[in-house]
């Protein structure tokens, strides 16, 4: 597959994921857990299960405020996830009787609880926490790639890493907000640590095409030694190279040359992935989703848009160039 050749279409199909992919994060949203808002949640398992409405009942004649009240399917059991504002320990003591008192062999699973101060700070670090991140692979890029120069800087590497970074955590970002539509998945911490690790996963797979890219750049590639008298009697040397082939061609082998490492590397990842969603446990599966979703959002981004890109760069700063020339 010559993927550089046809390099509009595969960007024309990135570019297409994105729109996408922010259109349904800025249409349905995200649903933020008390992780993030604050708040209590209890989780009541049951050997015979009531009916919802009778759970949403006892809730409501608590008064506790707007509590959200949906099944649950965990590894103890059957039961309800009931979702309030911050509880005080009376009135928590209250929803566990009112909520034992129902179906048989009532058993609180789990109970939460995140004050909103807490919950809003968690916010801000999980914020910071993923544009430090990116920051940091910007300019670790653009720093261990700084020896290749031309035809494109150090610093449009790292760009190129952080933009294909946005991208993959996107994607991901919006089956979270798909999914919060359709099964009202909260967006908690281990959300978030799905990001990180989809960030720490990406960029290795990225870096490995762009670090073939410079290899090939060396070895393609002609010196020009030139020695330039100064004024004073200093003679300064001055070294410059030229391409053998041209950018083009160096990408498209790099690509060629590591998409079997690539592909076989994300395969191997989603099937381990796909298998902890179908025997792990219910609390993980949500993380698993978002981990598997970010995987294959990596592996095309890493291979169909990055060096696509980058060649398209190179030849608008090459045809910039030229243009000025004149």
């Amino acid at each position: 597959m010559d993927i550089i050749k046809h390099k509009k279409i595969f960007l024309i199909i990135g570019a297409g994921i994105v729109i996408v992919s922010a259109l349904i994060v800025a249409y349905f949203g995200l649903k933020p857990g008390i992780d993030f808002t604050g708040g209590s949640l209890m989780e009541v398992t049951y050997a015979t299960l009531p009916e919802k409405a009778e759970v949403e009942s006892a809730v409501a004649a608590l008064s506790l405020g707007g509590a959200d009240v949906r099944q649950s399917a965990g590894d103890e059991g059957a039961g309800y996830l009931i979702n309030t504002r911050d509880l005080t320990d009376n009135e928590r003591q209250q929803l566990e009787d009112a909520l034992l008192s129902l179906g048989t062999e009532g058993t609180v699973a789990r109970f939460t609880s995140i004050g909103p101060v807490i919950g809003a700070e968690l916010a801000d670090k999980a914020v910071w926490a993923i544009g430090a991140v990116l920051l940091i692979i910007l300019c670790y890029v653009a720093f261990a790639f700084a020896g290749i120069g031309k035809p494109v800087s150090s610093w449009i590497y790292g760009f190129l890493v952080t933009l294909i970074l946005g991208h993959d955590i996107l994607v991901p970002v919006a089956a979270m907000s798909i999914l919060g539509f359709t099964l009202g998945s909260e967006v908690d911490i281990l959300f978030v640590t799905a990001l990180l690790t989809i960030l720490g996963y990406s960029v290795n797979d990225t870096i490995v095409i762009f670090d073939r890219v410079r290899e090939k750049l060396v070895q393609n590639r002609t010196e020009h030694v030139r020695k330039i008298n100064e004024p004073g009697g200093v003679v300064r040397t001055e070294i410059t190279h030229t391409l053998t082939k041209s950018f083009a061609d160096i990408v498209g082998q790099a690509v060629d040359e590591t998409m079997a490492r690539s592909i076989n590397t994300s395969l191997t990842v989603f099937l381990a992935l796909a298998s902890l969603y179908i025997f792990g446990s219910e609390v993980t599966r949500t993380f698993v989703l978002v981990l598997m979703v970010g995987v294959l959002a990596g592996a095309y981004s890493s291979i169909f848009i990055a060096s696509p890109l980058l060649v398209a760069i190179e030849q608008h700063l090459a045809k910039k160039k030229k243009t000025s020339g004149k």
